[in-house]
């Protein structure tokens, strides 16, 4: 695991996670422009879908071995964690 393309909030969220299998983590990955199948494969084969070529931002609900497996891609920038929104009450 390349821990430095991991924001803080993921690699706090890894450390909690007990099944390693388990897509359990939703997540931001950002890319270099994919242009190589061998990374879109990669992608793919992990369960992210949408991938077309010169996209570079991609979302998806990971396991922690899957995050890993990124984290040690080199065309893989960063990895972050996606926050819970919630709705914001409206005064009128």
């Amino acid at each position: 695991m390349n821990y430095e393309k991991l924001d803080t909030a993921l690699a706090t969220a890894l450390n909690n996670v007990q099944d390693a299998e388990e897509q359990s983590l939703t997540v931001f990955i950002h890319t270099e422009s994919i242009t190589d199948p061998a990374a879109t494969a990669i992608l793919e084969s992990l369960g992210v879908g949408g991938v077309t070529n010169g996209q570079d931002v991609f979302t998806a609900t990971l396991s922690p071995n899957a995050i890993s497996q990124l984290s040690e891609q080199p065309w893989v920038q960063y990895l972050t964690l996606s926050q819970k929104l919630r709705l914001v009450k409206r005064r009128r």
